[in-house]
């Protein structure tokens, strides 16, 4: 095909002008020209010279034909399609807001085409096209004319899409269609309400538990804390009491005198004639506490079976509770640790401790007078030795000795074999005690827990009660003792009514168990109300004095519902000059208590086809006084009998329920001066 000559944008006339223009609108025959000739489509995309200005447009076709309108003509490229895109010539009729204004006439303006007029006929009257939304008779200058030479570059022609359901400036009028929140006339939404609507209930459930967690966490829980948990008044003086300003800090903290303990339980008169204050109590009235460890300051449940004596229980934290103003110890018949039954046992080890005074407690024993085989306690143990940690008993329990003789000799014996206690037990061995692990033989700079190695030191045990069932006439029994070491032959005490008083014979009497090679039971048996039990309550006591400097003073008086039952003295378990042995203290070491409910065929054999279980063993309260005037009794580390470093010293065998020995928890006794020699 032969190629023309090019034609300038000048040379040709408006006419022919017009018709190229006109020739675009027929797709068809606008791609044959433009494809025969190329000055032809050249010259026919060249702006017209006679106006310097034009108004971009978008025609009123309502097919996707683009349209020839100049305002795709006039200007090229890139800019062309932002300047369309600005103007709304492109894009104005896709989209929810699309809008199809009416036809405008258009008219020339000045030397170009005003309000969208076109070039399609060279007048400018703009006949069939309208005015962008945009634009409203405004009007651009046109870019200059391609540089001579240079091809004009092709722009090609936009589709468009128009809608004519959509009235113009929609977004002026109405609320959009797809944003609630732009509503212009929103009054009316303040009374749109429906009662069953899901999501309101929903949205007002949330709020509500919302709120009432608030005012339960912020009201109810400090209301419900102060109501609960009733604070004592209680004056103090320093540490614990008034400060530098005078004032006394109300402190929401468990004290050793319960606030519960009725004014007149506050002091008593002994059995000497002093006064003893109130120095320990516990009422029990707060419900289910509990006894594990670290729960509370002043108790702690073992979790353990007692093998020492053979129970056939084990003692677990669970079973001991508080309620209706009672300690509760419940046993039950169920397995645990291949045992088939569970109780428990309470104890005070190393938090509350006494070196003298009186112990008094309300207690409901389980059962009945005719179901023997129960073996409730209430006791105490001096704080070197550890209840049911076998390794802290070894060669400490039951002594209660200061003296360096035969009588801390293993066996009550030395390596001689004098003196020969062979038949000090009616032929058979007087001790298998190991001998006073901490004696006053102990030799210098030896492992000793004070105050130095001069001291004699152990574990004795005063015991309120043992109770059991005195089969031969069905009536109730208490067991009120003291567990002893060293021995004396055949285990006889001095029970001389000079020295050792039972105050009324009908009702108590000398225990005929006295002992045997593991301890010296300095014991009587005293029978207790029918009423005793299940509910019913008796109280127990125990009063003794001890005195270091004057350890003839010392004494022992037990009681049952306030009433005296026996004595013993310091004379009672003097020193036997023929088995090499002195006397025996009244404790001076700071005892602590145990309360338990147990079960041990060596005590008494249980009448499994009369017991019932659930069984309980209930306590009222627990209260301890202290002879006025008395100097560090309320502690478990005393000055003159302390207890601390050595428990600390020692915690594999004080931690360790597994070591039933001394060595098995990593110590050796120290040497014995009389026995071993020091060297």
């Amino acid at each position: 095909m032969s190629r023309q000559p090019r034609r300038t944008h000048a040379s040709r006339s408006p006419q022919e002008y017009g018709a190229a223009s006109g020739s675009r609108t027929q797709p068809t025959s606008s791609r044959t020209q433009a494809t025969s000739s190329r000055t032809h489509a050249t010259s026919s995309r060249q702006p017209a010279t006679s106006s310097r200005t034009h108004q971009y447009e978008r025609a009123p076709s309502h097919s996707r034909t683009p349209s020839g309108s100049s305002a795709y003509r006039a200007t090229n490229g890139r800019g062309a399609i932002a300047q369309g895109v600005a103007t709304g010539a492109i894009g104005g009729g896709y989209g929810p807001y699309a809008y199809a204004p009416p036809a405008v006439e258009q008219t020339p303006r000045g030397n170009g085409y005003a309000n969208g007029a076109a070039y399609a006929n060279g007048n400018g009257n703009g006949n069939g096209h309208t005015t962008s939304r945009f634009t409203n008779g405004y009007t651009a200058e046109a870019p200059p004319p391609p540089r001579p030479r240079e091809k004009a570059a092709v722009v090609a022609p936009v589709p468009m899409n128009t809608t004519n359901t959509v009235p113009q400036y929609l977004w002026e009028k109405d609320p959009e269609i797809d944003d609630a929140l732009h509503n212009p006339d929103s009054r009316r939404d303040y009374f749109d309400f429906t009662i069953f609507s899901s999501r309101g209930w929903v949205n007002f459930g949330a709020l509500l538990i919302l709120v009432c967690g608030l005012l339960m966490l912020f009201l109810g829980y400090p209301m419900y804390y102060e109501f609960g948990h009733p604070r004592v008044a209680y004056s103090g003086y320093n540490l614990g009491g008034i400060n530098g300003s005078g004032q006394v800090p109300d402190l929401n903290m468990k004290l050793l005198v319960d606030g519960d303990t009725p004014d007149d339980a506050q002091s008593r008169t002994g059995t000497d004639g002093h006064q003893y204050n109130l120095v320990f109590s516990d009422e029990f009235e707060q419900d289910y506490r509990t006894f594990n460890a670290g729960d509370d300051p002043y108790w702690e449940a073992v979790d353990l079976q007692y093998w020492p004596t053979g129970d056939i229980e084990w003692y677990d934290p669970k079973a001991i509770t508080t309620q209706d103003g009672n300690l509760v110890i419940t046993m039950t018949m169920e397995e645990e640790k291949n045992l088939n039954f569970v109780s428990g046992m309470l104890q005070s080890w190393n938090k509350v401790c006494f070196t003298t005074g009186y112990i008094e407690m309300r207690v409901s024993l389980p059962g009945s007078p005719e179901t023997p085989g129960f073996w409730p306690g209430a006791w105490t143990m001096g704080n070197l030795g550890r209840a049911g940690y076998g390794a802290t008993t070894e060669g400490m329990w039951p002594y209660s000795y200061d003296s360096c003789d035969a009588g801390t000799f293993p066996n009550q014996t030395g390596k001689d074999g004098v003196p020969d206690v062979s038949t000090a037990n009616s032929g058979s061995p007087l001790s298998f005690l190991p001998g006073q692990r901490v004696s006053a033989c102990t030799c210098s700079g030896s492992d000793h827990p004070g105050p130095d190695v001069t001291y004699g030191r152990g574990v004795p045990e005063i015991d309120l009660i043992e109770a059991q069932i005195d089969v031969s006439v069905w009536r109730g029994q208490v067991s009120q003792s003291y567990q002893i070491a060293p021995f004396n032959q055949e285990y006889q005490f001095n029970n001389d009514s000079s020295v050792t008083t039972i105050y009324d014979d009908s009702l108590t009497e000398f225990n005929t168990y006295k002992g045997g090679q593991w301890q010296q039971a300095v014991s009587a048996l005293t029978y207790v109300p029918d009423d005793s039990y299940s509910g019913s309550f008796t109280t127990y006591g125990v009063e003794w004095y001890s005195d270091p400097d004057n350890r003839d003073d010392g004494y022992m008086t037990w009681f049952v519902n306030g009433e005296k039952t026996w004595t013993l003295t310091a004379a009672s378990i003097g020193g036997d000059s023929e088995i090499d042995m002195s006397g025996r203290l009244i404790s001076e070491e700071p005892m602590y208590m145990i309360i338990n409910l147990g079960m041990a065929p060596s005590f008494q054999q249980q009448d499994f086809e009369h017991m019932k279980f659930p069984a309980q063993m209930l306590v009222d309260y627990v209260r301890v006084y202290q002879r006025e005037g008395t100097t560090d009794g309320v502690t478990c580390n005393p000055p003159n009998r302390p207890t601390k470093d050595y428990i600390d010293n020692h915690m594999s065998a004080y931690d360790n329920v597994n070591a039933t020995t001394w060595s098995e928890a990593g110590y050796s006794f120290p040497r014995n001066s009389a026995y071993d020699g020091c060297t």
